[in-house]
C-alpha cells in the first residue's frame, strides 16, 4: 500500500455500497425514494407546525427545527450519493470531503441536542406542569436552540481541526459511502493513538453528557408516572413521550453501534449499514413516528389534505 503526502493528494475515493454495476439502477433507485421521502415527510412536520397556532408551542417548535436538522443531515450525504451513482464516479476532492465531514458532524450533533432539549421539555411538562410556561418560556427556547448550534458547530471545528492535522495517508480509498471523520483517520499513516484518545473524550462531552440529560430526565419522569394512581393518567402522560423515545434510541443505537464498533473489531459492510441507519434511516422514519403516534400532529396534517382538496 503506497504511502501518499497530503500535498500530492487532492481527492479521495468512496468505496460506496457495492462496485457491482448491475447493482447501480437499484441502488439509485432505493437511496432517491428515501431522500424524496425524508425530505417530504419532515416538510410536512414543518409545514403541519407553522400552519397550525395551536402548535405553536415549546415541543413542536423544536421538533420542527428537528425535522429541518434531519433534512440537512440526509442532504449532507445522499445527494452526493446520488451524483456518484449518475455518473458513475466515486471520486470526491480533499476539500470537498472535509466540507461534508463538517456538515455532517454539525447537523449529527444538532440533532443530538434537539433530542436532549426535546426530553428536558417532556420532563418540566410531566414533573413540573404548573410551572411549565413559565420554566419553557421563548427567551428559554431561544437559548436552547442557540445553545444546540454553538455545540453542533463546535463539535464540527474541533473534528476539522483534527482532520488538518492528518497531512499523510497511507490510502485515498474510503470504506464508506461519505467522508467519515473515523474512516480518515484510519487512514492516516502516522499513529493516531493520542487523536483517537482526544476524539473519544470529545465524544463523551458531546454524545454521553447530552444522553445523560435524557436519561435524567426519563428517570425523573418515570418516578413522577409511578406516584400516577390511575393507569389511564399514566399512560396518558407517558403518551406524549413515546414518539420522541423511540426516536432516541433509533438514533443513539444506530449511532454507537457505529463508533463503538468501529474501534472493537471495524467492519466496513456492517459500518456502512450502522451509517445508512442513523445518517438516512432515522431521519427518514422520525416524521412517520412523531405523526403515526400523535394526534395533533395527524389532525393539521389531515385539516391541510382537506384544505388542498
Amino acid at each position: 500500500m503506497v504511502t501518499h503526502n497530503l500535498t500530492r493528494v487532492s481527492e479521495f475515493h468512496l468505496l460506496g455500497f457495492s462496485e457491482n454495476p448491475d447493482m447501480e439502477p437499484i441502488l439509485f433507485g432505493l437511496f432517491l425514494s428515501m431522500y424524496l421521502v425524508t425530505v417530504l415527510g419532515n416538510l410536512l412536520i414543518i409545514l403541519a407546525v407553522i400552519s397550525d397556532s395551536h402548535l405553536h408551542t415549546p415541543m413542536y417548535f423544536f421538533l420542527s427545527n428537528l425535522s429541518f436538522v434531519d433534512i440537512c443531515l440526509t442532504s449532507s450525504t445522499v445527494p452526493n450519493l446520488i451524483v456518484d451513482i449518475l455518473t458513475h464516479s466515486r471520486v470526491i476532492s480533499y476539500v470537498g470531503c472535509l466540507t461534508q465531514m463538517s456538515f455532517f458532524i454539525l447537523f449529527a450533533s444538532m440533532d443530538n441536542m434537539f433530542l436532549t432539549v426535546m426530553a428536558y421539555d417532556r420532563f418540566v411538562a410531566i414533573c413540573h406542569p404548573l410551572h411549565y410556561a413559565t420554566i419553557m418560556n421563548p427567551h428559554i427556547c431561544v437559548l436552547l436552540f442557540l445553545l444546540s448550534v454553538f455545540v453542533g458547530l463546535l463539535n464540527s471545528q474541533l473534528h476539522n481541526l483534527i482532520a488538518l492535522q492528518l497531512t499523510c495517508f497511507k490510502d485515498v480509498k474510503i470504506a464508506s459511502f461519505f467522508c467519515d471523520a473515523s474512516q480518515l483517520l484510519n487512514l492516516s499513516c502516522y499513529d493516531i493513538l493520542i487523536i483517537t484518545i482526544v476524539l473519544y473524550i470529545f465524544g463523551t462531552i458531546f454524545a454521553f453528557i447530552p444522553m445523560s440529560g435524557i436519561v435524567f430526565s426519563y428517570y425523573k419522569i418515570i418516578s413522577s408516572l409511578l406516584k400516577i394512581a390511575s393507569p389511564g393518567g399514566r399512560y396518558k402522560a407517558f403518551s406524549t413521550c413515546g414518539s420522541h423515545l423511540s426516536v432516541v434510541c433509533l438514533f443513539y443505537g444506530t449511532g454507537f453501534g457505529t463508533y463503538l464498533g468501529s474501534a472493537m473489531s471495524y467492519s466496513p459492510s456492517k459500518g456502512e449499514v450502522a451509517s445508512l441507519m442513523y445518517s438516512v434511516v432515522t431521519p427518514m422514519l422520525n416524521p412517520f413516528i412523531y405523526s403515526l403516534r400523535n394526534r395533533d400532529i395527524l389532525s393539521t396534517l389531515k385539516r391541510l389534505h382537506s384544505w388542498r382538496v
